[in-house]
Parts: C-alpha cells; sequence; structure tokens
C-alpha cells in the first residue's frame, strides 16, 4: 500500500493504529509516498511521526478507556471493561468506524443489503454477536457468557459448546497435514570481504511495537537511553579485533559510525542493532 500510494495507483489510505513513518523499512520511502497520497486519515491515540502527514486525525480510544474482548494467542477470549473515561473528543475505534460508514453509505445512498450491514450496533455485545453469527469459530462467544466468568478458547462451536482449551485432540482438522513444495529463494545480498558483517534489527524488552505508550512513560526509556550493537563471534578463519574498534561501513544507503563491542574480543560475523525513538514530549 505504501508503494502504491508513492506511485499514484492508491489516491487515499485510512490509517488506525500504526505508525509506518516509524515502524516500516526506509523510513524516507515511507515519507515520500505519504507526501504523494492525495489524502490521509490516521485514527491513532497520540500524535505519531505519520500524523504530520495526515490531513484529518481521529482520536481514538485507548484500551483503557473503551470495553470489548481480547483474543490472545492462547485463544482465549477475554472480556475487559473501561477504566476511565474517555479524554476530550476521543472514541472508541468502532464507534469512529460506525459513524464513518453510516455517513458513508448515506453519501451514496445505499441501505443496508443483509443482516448486520447497517453498522448499527448498540455497544461491542453486538459486535460480538455479529461475529458469531457469522464466524463459526466463534459460533457460541457472547458477552454474556464471559460475563458469567466462562473461559471460552475458540473454536466454540456454539452457545452450549465449552471451548477448545487444546486443539487437534485426537487428530489434525485437516488429517495428516498439508505440505506443499516450494522454490529456494537466495538472498539478495549476502555477506563478502567487503562488506563482512550482517545486520539486523531487533526488538526492544521496554517497549512494544512503535512504543506509542510505552516511550511516553519514563520507567523503560531508562534502560535504553543509547544505541548499541550487539555481535556475535566470527568463525575462526576470521581475523581477529580488538573490542571497541570503530565500526564505519555498511552497503549501499547508509553509513554508520558506533562502537562495537563483541564478548569475546574478536571480529564480529553478524550484529544486531538496537536503537532509542525519537523523543517524545509527556
Amino acid at each position: 500500500m505504501i508503494n502504491a500510494a508513492g506511485t499514484g495507483v492508491l489516491r487515499a489510505i485510512f490509517i488506525l493504529g500504526e505508525n509506518p513513518v516509524l515502524t516500516d523499512p526506509d523510513s524516507s520511502h515511507v515519507r515520500r509516498s505519504l507526501s504523494a497520497a492525495e489524502f490521509i486519515v490516521l485514527q491513532e491515540i497520540f500524535p505519531s511521526e505519520t500524523s504530520a502527514y495526515a490531513d484529518v486525525l481521529l482520536p481514538g480510544a485507548s484500551f483503557a478507556e473503551r470495553g470489548g474482548t481480547f483474543t490472545n494467542t492462547e485463544r482465549r477470549v477475554q472480556l475487559f471493561r473501561p477504566a476511565i473515561t474517555p479524554r476530550g473528543e476521543c472514541r472508541p475505534d468502532w464507534l469512529i468506524l460506525c459513524e464513518l460508514a453510516r455517513r458513508i453509505m448515506a453519501r451514496q445512498g445505499r441501505q443496508p443489503a443483509v443482516p448486520h450491514a447497517g453498522w448499527d450496533y448498540a455497544g461491542p455485545a453486538a459486535i460480538m454477536s455479529e461475529i458469531a453469527a457469522v464466524t463459526p469459530t466463534y459460533a457460541g462467544v457472547s458477552h454474556e457468557r464471559l460475563e458469567r466468568g466462562e473461559r471460552l478458547q475458540w473454536p466454540v462451536a456454539g452457545p452450549d459448546h465449552a471451548g477448545t482449551p487444546i486443539l487437534h485432540v485426537g487428530q489434525f482438522t485437516r488429517g495428516k497435514g498439508q505440505f506443499h513444495a516450494v522454490d529456494h529463494l537466495p538472498a539478495a545480498e549476502l555477506p563478502d570481504a567487503e562488506y563482512p558483517l550482517l545486520l539486523t534489527t531487533g526488538r526492544v524488552l521496554y517497549h512494544w511495537h512503535g512504543g506509542e505508550m510505552t516511550r511516553r512513560a519514563q520507567g523503560p526509556r531508562l534502560p535504553i537511553l543509547k544505541t548499541w550493537l550487539n555481535s556475535l563471534p566470527r568463525t575462526p578463519r576470521g581475523s581477529a579485533s580488538p573490542t571497541g574498534n570503530p565500526f564505519a561501513s555498511v552497503r549501499a544507503a547508509a553509513r554508520w559510525r558506533r562502537w562495537l563491542q563483541s564478548r569475546t574480543g574478536s571480529r564480529p560475523a553478524s550484529s544486531s542493532a538496537a536503537s532509542t525513538f525519537p523523543a517524545h514530549t509527556t
């Protein structure tokens, strides 16, 4: 989508809860593409690097200001309720999307053609009812059951089904598995004599994704006030290099100069980089 915006194929973008200027690779390319788009809407809980490119800013509500459900990687559906009143004009995401959809339908003179197509939900419980009606794995999930304290893990086949704590008991859903033959695609670039290091970026323990919330708190920022490189020791045929020698060579578009430290004192074969986020006022 970012590439399509840059070439004019995609004229408008609606961005909900993402910060591509910060999190997407090649930030300069992202900025150029967003600048080329005719119309950008950003729905977010805080101003971000991407908000500078938005024509319309829609203030969403944070997790603490709204209610609904989360489904975690254990497939467990968990009910949550608002802890505080939304500030200012911010609204839950579902409410913003519903109002926008109703306005589009009215402008185009459309009427709901099928059930659940009117965007007229009374609240998150009604949205879950629609999910249950059209998604077989959620067929038995409802706010009423969650309010009673039932612990539901999809698939939940119906209102009387207790959920599925463990998948594939007795047999796999699709038999013994489905395999696909794929062709090997070599890497576009590999280390060589001139550029012997392989650089990759990594996660920061104290932050999640773009850090839109965590990097505004002082606590998580304290451990990562500096940029660093972590290195792994090179194979025995590599030449040794004292710990602390400057590293100042990256292929193509960028040149870095950072102090590269190896725990073993040998020249690293691969490295991972972590960097502090752009500064923000709280």
